[in-house]
């Protein structure tokens, strides 16, 4: 069901303010001025910088629903359904047995490094804050940077194509830190697949779904039965 925008000239500085929020505020938040909100021996910290993302999905949703003067579902979420839930299985379903594969295979064709790096930092962070990581990157990620940017890019572009892939590349370059180019690399496969996705049901629970899923199992549960990370196909 497709769900336009309105009001695209009147709503362009509250878009640009948005846009501001979303993605300067996680930038700044995951920049060296900010590393001790990240020390995972600081719980307050910690807790402390998830409660600053979730203020960032907060103030995007007052600009939506004050400034622009626009339903949530300007963001393409819909209302909660069974069937959204269905295709976020499905999508996770297709993650792990074709897309993660796939791109894991190009990942090491190219040389890259994988996982291990990453899931080294991840598990020292204890699980309370994994769990809210999840948690975050399910509601607040997929508010900010899929929803929200997608739609109102497509305002500024004119494209929908070009409001994806700005999108994609975007996300993914926030990951390099942590994570490293080679899951930016091995991760294209199934974020573009999702953005493709999305563009066609305009679903965003759909996609909260899937991504708490999938963080889920990577980085909350496989973790407590094996360090699956430690593979040298993942290195």
């Amino acid at each position: 069901m497709a769900i336009e925008v309105q009001n695209t000239k009147d709503n362009i500085p509250a878009a640009l303010a948005g846009l501001t929020v979303a993605w300067g505020g996680t930038v700044l938040l995951i920049s060296p001025l900010m590393r001790a909100f990240a020390d995972p021996f600081r719980p307050l910290l910690l807790a402390a910088g998830v409660v600053l993302y979730w203020m960032f999905a907060a103030a995007v949703i007052s600009i939506v629903l004050l400034w622009e003067k626009q339903p949530l579902r300007s963001l393409w979420l819909q209302r909660v359904r069974w069937q959204s839930a269905g295709w976020g299985f499905l999508l996770a379903l297709c993650h792990y047995t074709i897309l993660l594969p796939v791109g894991e295979w190009v990942r090491r064709s190219s040389g890259l490094p994988g996982f291990s790096a990453g899931m080294e930092e991840i598990i020292k962070y204890p699980f309370w804050y994994r769990m809210l990581a999840v948690v975050g990157a399910g509601l607040v990620e997929e508010i900010l940077f899929r929803g929200y940017t997608i739609t109102r890019l497509i305002k500024l572009t004119g494209s929908i194509w070009i409001a994806a892939l700005l999108a994609l590349v975007g996300f993914s370059a926030l990951h390099v830190p942590m994570w490293g180019w080679g899951f930016v690399v091995g991760g294209l496969f199934s974020g573009a697949a999702g953005m493709a996705f999305f563009i066609w049901r305009r679903d965003l629970f759909a996609m909260m779904v899937f991504h708490t899923i999938t963080d889920a199992v990577g980085l909350v549960i496989a973790p407590e039965f094996s360090h699956w990370w430690e593979n040298p196909s993942m290195h």
